[in-house]
């Protein structure tokens, strides 16, 4: 004699495969609001969240300081999170 509603709850969260639930927060990429999930996400998510192009460079700011981002790096996202991008410097001419 189960209650269901419990049951029914716990399946809501496992029906999202892979996703928190509704688990989103909102970051700034480039002054500009997005929704991420909360959590470990890769640079490349996030620069494509952001529609920042792939090529170009992605930056956190942390304390008000630019923190550079590697490109197969990640960030824990918890809700918050500033990042601001910019085009590789020193390319060729």
């Amino acid at each position: 004699m189960k209650n269901n509603n419990k049951n029914n709850g716990n399946d809501q969260n496992k029906g999202n495969s892979g996703d928190h639930g509704n688990n989103t927060v909102e970051i700034k990429v480039n002054n500009n609001p997005y929704s991420i999930h909360r959590g470990k996400q890769s640079v490349k998510t996030i620069k494509t969240t952001g529609n920042v192009a792939l090529a170009d460079k992605l930056e956190q700011v942390i304390d008000g300081k630019l923190v550079p981002l590697e490109d197969d790096g990640s960030v824990v996202i918890k809700g918050g999170e500033e990042f601001k991008s910019h085009i590789p410097s020193g390319g060729a001419s």
